[in-house]
């Protein structure tokens, strides 16, 4: 098996809020989303608003197949999925899978009231894929398709979000996005969840200088990232979710720093490929 089997792509690398515009068109403006490859089986990981361009990009290929899995449900991780436009089309199958929620709350109700006439082009008239949804238990593991497993664990956010770990042909990629750590403490279940990973996507709104004004929001920073990595002997360390007010030439010196620390670690951008 070579490393093209099992492969990595961004579509949107911001958080909180998309930011469009000149001053962030390097790194990109869209919201979560990432695309993973495991052989000729496609995980799609949040519905931010980078999953507009992966759902155009995978119209191209025919009828799709796939799961998606979901961090949480806050806007900035769900805005793109009413305006997914595979939905549309009855050839296309999806499996959407979420841990985060409470109280006998399910994520069928949660993503099907997101498409409630009248407020969007994608509405239960337009629906047209297959759909099926999966609560699971943060800290189950999952078995989605042959091959391919994946480990969850929690991440510290408000109204909780969930870490995930795919391992897949003796390989395995960790994203871990919208949690907040303690200084000074490593967290244990994030630290179990990537050990000795070949990739981790962290969290990293912040720097340890702004964090102290962000305590509660549920974010971390990039150098927490480069001291996890550090910790669980991890691979290569993947600076995500970028603050909507962090523009190019903010993120070049962050990618200077991550690189000058830890050489080979990376800073996310729309349309980065990696092959773990």
């Amino acid at each position: 098996m070579t490393k093209a089997d099992f492969a990595v792509r961004f579509w949107g690398v911001r958080g909180s809020i998309p930011c469009p515009g000149e001053a962030n068109a390097r790194y990109g403006g869209n919201t979560s989303c990432i695309e993973m490859r495991c052989g000729d089986q496609l995980l799609i990981f949040d519905a931010g608003t980078g999953i507009y361009e992966l759902g155009l990009t995978l119209e191209r290929a025919g009828a799709i197949d796939a799961d998606i899995f979901l961090t949480h449900t806050h806007y900035d991780h769900v805005w793109g999925w009413s305006h997914f436009t595979p939905l549309l089309d009855k050839r296309n199958r999806f499996r959407l899978h979420a841990g985060h929620l409470e109280d006998n709350e399910k994520i069928e109700r949660v993503m099907l009231g997101l498409i409630a006439d009248p407020l969007n082009p994608v509405n239960r008239e337009t629906l047209a894929a297959a759909l099926s949804f999966n609560d699971f238990q943060i800290g189950d593991t999952l078995t989605p398709r042959p091959g391919v497993t994946i480990r969850t664990a929690p991440l510290v956010h408000p109204n909780r979000a969930v870490g995930y770990r795919v391992e897949f042909g003796g390989r395995s990629a960790c994203y871990l996005t919208d949690t907040e750590h303690k200084p000074g403490t490593l967290d244990a279940a994030i630290l179990d969840l990537i050990e000795g990973a070949d990739v981790m996507i962290y969290d990293s709104t912040y720097s340890d200088d702004e964090y102290s004004g962000h305590i509660g929001w549920g974010h971390s920073t990039w150098q927490e990232g480069l001291r996890l990595a550090e910790a669980a002997a991890v691979k290569t360390y993947v600076v995500f979710h970028h603050d909507p007010a962090h523009d190019d030439a903010y993120m070049d010196r962050v990618a200077a720093e991550v690189e000058a620390r830890r050489p080979g670690s990376k800073v996310a951008r729309e349309g980065m490929v990696l092959t773990p």
